[in-house]
């Protein structure tokens, strides 16, 4: 798909053509013929004058209440004999010049010069509409709207059908099912007629809902190369305007242009800010801009007729649950697409999209960085890729290999490493045995998840080292056990501080904030309390096992309910510490084995790790603390 660029129109154009001639054509009859436009005679004082007349240089004048006019009798040298000047009370100014011989008489009245008045009050407009009209002639060269009051126009971007840079669906990988549900509406634009005979009504409008970078831009676009039709696209917010009115009236011209070239499609990107609940917008039977816009939508959006023209609205939000119920309304939006994260198998159909436009080194194994990367959407692993030869491109390789991939996944997930903040060898004792405490306890407990690194090298804004678990498949339910198994390897780091040390530091502040929030979802999520029993304590939509997505509020309970929450979620927290503490006091020797080698190499990983790691072993039951 391509830019269309429209031409700037032809009449703005001449309009703009023709006043410029006219004020080409008056400047230059200005310097041409001045007495046509009452250009001023020079303008001399009356002493001069007087000294003129005299001198017996005045030939004739002409003398009027508000002005004289004279000429003089040889060339002066400014090249004009035509002078004026302001009279002044001089009773004898007729004797004196009728004793030099100068002829005079009175003026004869102003003639009433009506083309110069017109045009000294026309051209001057004229001028400044034609440099504003230039202006705007410029700002549509450049792919602005046409016409100079284009505020009302659709700033909507054409997409036209172009062999070399066509999307289709074999661009996009990783959301299957979407890629099914769309195939029908490119049915539709392709052959509207075998569904329209049989009575079948067009979807108007397909909603694509999905997290941030998932692919539902690139979705929308495939769709349009695939039925080989234009493709409209726009984002919410550039129909909302500080002018009353101007966003109602871009949907119109959008889709009066839309139809010009039906079938056709219209894509508008983030569509909650226009379509929020307006219920919500805090005017009570109010009427503000983004409202009108939003009304002016569902209008447009109910004015197709079947046999008229075939245009469908996709759009896309990572937020539906904020939009207005009337566009979700069968007749509107008909159809909602979830585009989510991709799985494994969707993974390393993505990365072998993007893989094939770099060189790859033979020993890269594409399904282990798709195992390696889980809860990554498409723009993710594209970042992932880019990032691997950027990575190649600067250590001057030919090839991107599996260590450049391993080094973009953890600058992706843990930040740049910066060698350059140097630490005490205090501090780096400390995050040694705090690192070596998070990797232990999570190679015992068998929720915690496979330990691929171990670092203490500092990455990012403020991580001074740390443990790299790698999933070995895909998860989407996690058990009560596994998620207690996540909280205790995430105090191992502090409970190796209070072994080694005997005291703490403020290293685990982090550790600490994850492992009282996955203790209270837990509580008030999942239900996973004895004592309060299977009750949800959180509103609306609930973050997943993850944590992804935001925090949703506690709702309104009572002081003995809130007690035995906070009472619960530190019960979780102190058990999964004991258990930690139990794991390291077991494995003492190996964690200090660990920890010394690592302050040796700072680094460790493969093979070697998974040596150490499989020494640790589980305390036996009677020596846990109860």
């Amino acid at each position: 798909m391509g830019v269309k660029d429209r031409p700037p129109g032809s009449r703005s154009r001449l309009i703009a053509n023709i006043i410029f001639l006219v004020s080409a054509l008056y400047l230059l009859s200005n310097l041409l013929f001045p007495q046509l436009f009452g250009n001023p005679i020079p303008q001399v004082p009356y002493s001069l004058f007087i000294d003129q007349v005299d001198d017996g240089e005045v030939a004739r004048a002409s003398v009027g209440q508000n002005q004289i006019t004279y000429e003089l009798k040889t060339e002066a040298e400014q090249g004009t004999t035509v002078f004026r000047t302001n009279p002044v009370l001089d009773l004898e100014l007729p004797k004196r010049l009728e004793a030099q011989g100068v002829e005079f008489a009175a003026a004869p009245p102003p003639k009433n010069n009506w083309l110069g008045s017109i045009l000294s009050w026309v051209i001057p407009p004229l001028i400044f509409v034609g440099i504003w009209q230039f202006f705007i002639s410029r700002s549509m060269g450049a792919g602005g709207p046409q016409g100079a009051l284009s505020i009302t126009k659709s700033k909507a971007k054409v997409y036209v059908e172009e062999e070399s840079t066509k999307i289709t669906f074999d661009d996009v990988a990783g959301v299957e099912e979407a890629k099914t549900e769309l195939t029908e509406i490119v049915e539709f634009l392709k052959t509207p007629e075998r569904f329209t005979t049989i009575g079948a009504r067009i979807p108007k409008g397909v909603l694509l809902v999905g997290p941030p970078g998932t692919g539902k831009t690139l979705m929308a676009k495939a769709v349009a190369g695939e039925a080989g039709v234009p493709f409209f696209s726009i984002s919410g917010s550039e129909f909302v305007e500080l002018f009353v009115g101007a966003g109602a009236a871009r949907v119109r011209d959008l889709f009066e242009q839309a139809k010009k070239k039906a079938p056709c499609i219209i894509f508008i990107d983030e569509l909650d800010a226009i379509g929020k609940s307006r219920a919500g917008n805090g005017f009570a039977g109010g009427n503000d801009e983004r409202e009108q816009t939003l009304n002016q939508l569902l209008t447009e959006m109910d004015g197709f007729a079947a046999g008229d023209a075939t245009v469908i609205v996709l759009a896309a939000t990572n937020r539906p649950e904020t939009l207005d119920p009337a566009l979700l309304r069968p007749g509107r939006f008909d159809r909602q697409v979830l585009v989510d994260r991709p799985d494994l198998s969707g993974r390393l159909k993505i990365l072998e999209i993007y893989a094939a436009k770099v060189k790859l080194d033979t020993e890269v194994d594409l399904k282990q960085i798709a195992t390696r990367t889980p809860g990554f959407a498409g723009a993710d692993l594209a970042n992932l890729v880019n990032e691997a030869a950027l990575l190649a491109a600067r250590n001057r390789q030919e090839k991107v290999t599996q260590a450049d991939f391993n080094e973009a996944i953890e600058r992706i997930v843990a930040g740049l490493e910066k060698k350059s903040r140097v630490l005490s060898d205090k501090e780096k004792k400390i995050v040694a045995y705090h690192e070596v405490g998070h990797a232990l306890v999570g190679a015992v407990m068998p929720g915690g998840g496979k330990v691929a690194k171990i670092s203490i090298v500092p990455r990012g804004m403020a991580a001074l080292g740390y443990t790299l678990q790698m999933p070995t498949e895909d998860r989407f339910l996690m058990s009560e056990s596994e998620l207690r198994d996540q909280i205790a390897t995430l105090l191992g780091g502090r409970a190796a501080e209070e072994i080694i040390f005997g005291s703490i530091t403020t290293g685990a502040s982090n550790d600490l904030q994850r492992a009282t929030d996955l203790a209270e979802r837990m509580v008030t999520t999942y239900g996973m309390s004895k004592v309060l029993g299977p009750l949800a304590y959180e509103k609306g939509q609930q973050n997943n096992f993850l944590g992804n997505g935001a925090m949703n509020p506690r709702r309104m309970v009572s002081d003995e309910t809130a007690k035995a929450i906070d009472l619960e979620v530190k019960d979780i927290v102190e058990t999964a510490h004991q258990q930690a503490l139990d794991i390291l006091k077991d494995n003492r020797e190996l964690l200090e084995t660990i920890a010394q080698q690592i302050l040796e190499v700072e680094v460790i990983e493969g093979s070697k790790l998974q040596d150490f790691l499989n020494q640790a072993h589980e305390p036996a039951k009677e020596a846990l603390t109860v």
